[in-house]
C-alpha cells in the first residue's frame, strides 16, 4: 500500500533523527544538559505556559458561571487543541512519528492529562474543594521523584532551595476556604490522588519520550485522546440544567481554553529543552497570575495562604530560573 510505505519512510527518519537517545542510558538520553540546544529556551517555554495557564484560570470560569459547564469546556479544550496540533506538526514538516512507541508513549501522555481532568470534575462533584485542589497541586512531587530516581536528573544547590519553596507555595496557592459543601463518602478522596498521581506520571511521560519521539507528535497524540474522550465528559454532563449555548457560552471558552492548549504546547517544549525536576514545579505555580488578574477583575482579595503561597512562589521562580 503507498499509505504504508510513505508512514515507513517517515518512522524512518523520525527512526535516524532519534537514534542516539535509543543507544544511550536513559537519565543521559534526556539529560537537557547533553543536547545541543540554548540552555534557556526550556526557560522561556516554562515562563510561557505558566504565564498562559494563570490567564486561563482567571477567565475560565466566566463561561461557567454564565451557563456553560465544565464538562462541555472539557469538550471544547479537547477541539482546541486541534489547531495547536496541526501548527505543531506543519513546523515539523508534517512528519508524525508512527512506530509503536510513539503511540504507546503518546497515548499514555494523553490519557494521563485528559484523563485526570475527567477524575478532577467528579471528585469535586462529592467532595472538597479546599481539599481536593491542594492534594492535586502537589503532582509535581511525583514527577521529581521519577526523574531522579528513573532519568537521574541532576540540580545545582539554588535550584534545589527553588524547589523546596515551590512545593509549599503550590499548596497555599491552591488553597480554597472551606464552605459547607457536603462531604459524601470518600471516593472523591481516592480520585484527588489518582489525579495527584496521573498528572505527576504525565510529566514524567513527557520528559521521558522527548528523547524518543518528536515533541509535535507527542502533542498530536495527546490532541487525539483528549477528543477520544468527550464522549466520557459529554455523559458526565447534566443537560437537564440550562445551558448556554450563546457566544459567551462554547464560543468564549473556546477563545480562553486556546489559551491552555497553547500553554499544553509550551509545557512539551519545555520538557524537551530542560529538566522535569525544575520545570514541573515552575509551571505549577501558574495560580500566581491567576491570584493576581481575579484581584483586577473581581477585586478578589487573595487570602493570607495565598499572600504567603505568592511570596514563596516569586522567590522559587527566581532561584529555579537558573
Amino acid at each position: 500500500m503507498p499509505g504504508a510505505n510513505v508512514g515507513k519512510h517517515i518512522d524512518l527518519q523520525h527512526g535516524a533523527r532519534y537514534k542516539h537517545t535509543r543507544r544511550q542510558p536513559t537519565g543521559m538520553g534526556n539529560d537537557a544538559s547533553t543536547k545541543p540546544i540554548d540552555s534557556r529556551h526550556w526557560l522561556f517555554f516554562a515562563l510561557a505556559t505558566t504565564l498562559l495557564w494563570g490567564v486561563w484560570g482567571a477567565l475560565i470560569e466566566i463561561p461557567e458561571k454564565r451557563g456553560f459547564p465544565a464538562t462541555l469546556g472539557y469538550s471544547v479544550w479537547a477541539l482546541t487543541m486541534i489547531p495547536c496540533a496541526l501548527i505543531a506538526l506543519r513546523r515539523d514538516g508534517w512528519r508524525l512519528a508512527k512506530h509503536r512507541e510513539a503511540w504507546l508513549l503518546g497515548g499514555l501522555v494523553g490519557f494521563s492529562g485528559a484523563g485526570g481532568q475527567l477524575m478532577l470534575f467528579e471528585a469535586l462533584r462529592s467532595g472538597p474543594a479546599f481539599i481536593v485542589f491542594p492534594i492535586v497541586s502537589l503532582y509535581p512531587v511525583v514527577t521529581i521523584g521519577l526523574s531522579l530516581w528513573l532519568l537521574r536528573e541532576r540540580a545545582s544547590n539554588r535550584n534545589w532551595t527553588g524547589i523546596g519553596l515551590a512545593l509549599p507555595a503550590i499548596a497555599l496557592l491552591s488553597y480554597v476556604e472551606p464552605n459547607d459543601t457536603l462531604i459524601r463518602g470518600y471516593s472523591w478522596f481516592f480520585l484527588a490522588v489518582g489525579v495527584f498521581l496521573l498528572w505527576g506520571i504525565q510529566a514524567y511521560v513527557m520528559k521521558f519520550a522527548s528523547g524518543r519521539m518528536p515533541s509535535e507528535s507527542m502533542f498530536f497524540y495527546m490532541m487525539l485522546t483528549g477528543v477520544l474522550l468527550i464522549p466520557v465528559a459529554l455523559l458526565m454532563t447534566d443537560f437537564d440544567q440550562a445551558i448556554n449555548w450563546q457566544f459567551s457560552g462554547p464560543h468564549l471558552a473556546a477563545l480562553i481554553h486556546l489559551l491552555n492548549a497553547i500553554g499544553v504546547l509550551c509545557y512539551v517544549y519545555a520538557l524537551r529543552d530542560g529538566r522535569a525536576i525544575i520545570v514541573a514545579p515552575m509551571t505549577a505555580l501558574a495560580p500566581v497570575i491567576t491570584i493576581v488578574l481575579s484581584l483586577a477583575i473581581y477585586t478578589r482579595v487573595p487570602s493570607a495562604y495565598q499572600l504567603t503561597g505568592m511570596c514563596l512562589a516569586t522567590a522559587a521562580i527566581y532561584l529555579m530560573a537558573e
